[in-house]
């Protein structure tokens, strides 16, 4: 047994490493989710570092309670206004897209790897669900932004596929193990995960936000306790009510997410390093587990695989599920193309291997190789391809200002940051001009890449960014005087 001491040494050396490479990963283009790999593979027992680890259930452990810190942190993020609209597409991309990719790959497997079908269909099921933190880690990276409702439906079709995929996981195991499942316990078992995660998810968030508003503690540092523990109770809850917790988990964020409640900025900020931190130590200890010498028994397999899921699996999933969608041709060719594997996939692939099954061990360094390869292929070529199929925005540029509301109390006023449009009606005029309604003061220009202390004289500008401090009550009526274009007839002719 190692010293404790020693054990925090390597723990924290590999973090600092992998934390390190990510510069790495952005300037390359592809996910933060390989880097962490290797470094977890040279670490381990065929690497350098000769580190030996093959607690399968920890490894579990490891993995569930950072998707529970990953997705939380994904659903305070998510706009209902944004994912409302492509709801009903989303789920289902990740039910009858999974069921699809699950399909198809399990058919391929049976018909040209002649593997019995339960353990094909097994395989196709492992690896059925995307990653939205791989996805969207390359599109950070590259600063690149998807039009229209793109991005939303990824988001929430990778926040919500995993209980499809982990659900079909058990019972094809279960059906491998005892030949003995019933078609009525299967639909049983799929609607106890499904509809019993959610409402365990849609009340818990309600219950947050009341109990965040509710709850006055004395010190600040106590929310993000607080919200750690509810994430974990949430997932524990649900899963010991036979339900989906992550599921649970997720939507439990979503609601609490789109509710105003006291902390909730830096909440948010608390969780996105939370969730990167989940992220490292997951795939550091997935690829501690990870023998490389043995990844070369599956190479062709592997490739071969990894081509038919990115180009024949995944496709059919996508197109057949978002049939009668309004989505253009062109977008779900690159919805298509953006079905990166990560995280959960190498998690399942556990789960043949804490079974008992004879089959685990293969399965798990094919879907290991399986994740590597899809992250690799499609991680960095995400901005061309969205170039290629013309759904490319303009570029993201990150403005960093100065001020922000803490939400230490309750108070009916918000900090609102706008860009003045080109043609803005509000260009070449200056604050003193504008009517303003009460309550509401311009604290910020910020313009160049520096900040103006406004006065009444100070002259807006297209391009600006500006930061108005301004009751509640009268947002609509703030946005609506600084997004609101010259009349065409009046503009001058450039």
């Amino acid at each position: 047994m190692l010293p404790f001491e020693y054990i925090l040494l390597v723990l924290s050396v590999l973090i600092l490493i992998s934390i390190t490479l990510t510069k790495f990963s952005e300037n390359l283009g592809l996910p933060a989710l390989i880097l962490f790999l290797v470094v977890g593979m040279l670490a381990g027992s065929d690497g350098p570092g000769k580190i030996h680890f093959d607690n399968i259930h920890i490894a579990q452990y490891v993995g569930i309670v950072a998707l529970i810190f990953i997705l939380f942190s994904g659903g305070l993020e998510t706009k209902w206004r944004d994912v409302k609209p492509v709801m009903w597409t989303a789920f289902s991309l990740s039910t009858l897209g999974v069921l699809l990719t699950t399909a198809t790959l399990g058919a391929f497997v049976y018909f040209f790897f002649q593997l019995p079908i339960l353990e094909s269909l097994l395989i196709g099921a492992i690896i059925s669900s995307t990653d939205a933190a791989a996805v969207f880690s390359v599109l950070r990276a590259r600063g690149t932004k998807l039009k229209g409702k793109i991005k939303p439906l990824l988001e929430l079709e990778s926040g919500s596929n995993d209980p499809a995929a982990i659900i079909l996981t058990i019972i094809l195991i279960q059906l491998i193990q005892t030949q003995d499942v019933s078609a009525s316990g299967i639909i049983f078992f799929l609607v106890l995960q499904l509809l019993l995660g959610a409402a365990i998810g849609f009340a818990a968030g309600k219950l947050l936000s009341l109990a965040f508003n509710k709850f006055s503690f004395s010190y600040p540092s106590l929310y993000p306790v607080f919200a750690i523990a509810s994430a974990i109770f949430v997932y524990a809850l649900a899963a010991s009510l036979g339900a989906s917790g992550i599921l649970a988990v997720y939507i439990a964020a979503v609601i609490l997410g789109n509710s105003e409640f006291i902390q909730k900025r830096s909440l948010i900020r608390f969780f996105d390093g939370l969730a990167l931190l989940g992220q490292i130590v997951m795939f550091l200890t997935l690829g501690l587990l990870v023998y490389p010498s043995q990844l070369y028994n599956v190479i062709g397999a592997g490739l071969i695989l990894s081509a038919v899921l990115i180009f024949l699996a995944r496709p059919i999933g996508v197109f057949i599920s978002m049939l009668f969608s309004k989505f253009k041709l062109n977008e779900k060719m690159f919805i298509s193309w953006v079905g990166l594997r990560g995280a959960v996939p190498i998690i399942l692939a556990t789960f043949p291997l804490t079974a008992g099954l004879e089959i685990g061990p293969y399965i798990f360094n094919l879907i290991f190789f399986i994740t590597l390869t899809s992250a690799l292929v499609q991680g960095w070529s995400i901005p061309l391809t969205a170039k290629i199929f013309r759904v490319r925005g303009e570029n993201i540029v990150n403005t960093k200002l100065p001020i922000e509301m803490t939400d230490a109390e309750k108070t009916n006023n918000d900090l609102l940051d706008l860009i003045i449009p080109q043609n803005s009606a509000v260009a070449g005029r200056s604050l003193a001009e504008l009517s303003l309604p009460p309550e509401s003061l311009i604290t910020v220009i910020y313009r160049d890449n520096d900040y103006v202390v406004p006065n009444g004289g100070s002259i807006l500008e297209e391009g600006d960014t500006i930061l108005v401090l301004v009751n509640k009550d009268n947002i609509a009526v703030i946005k609506k005087i600084f997004t609101q274009l010259k009349n065409p007839k009046s503009a001058k002719p450039t």
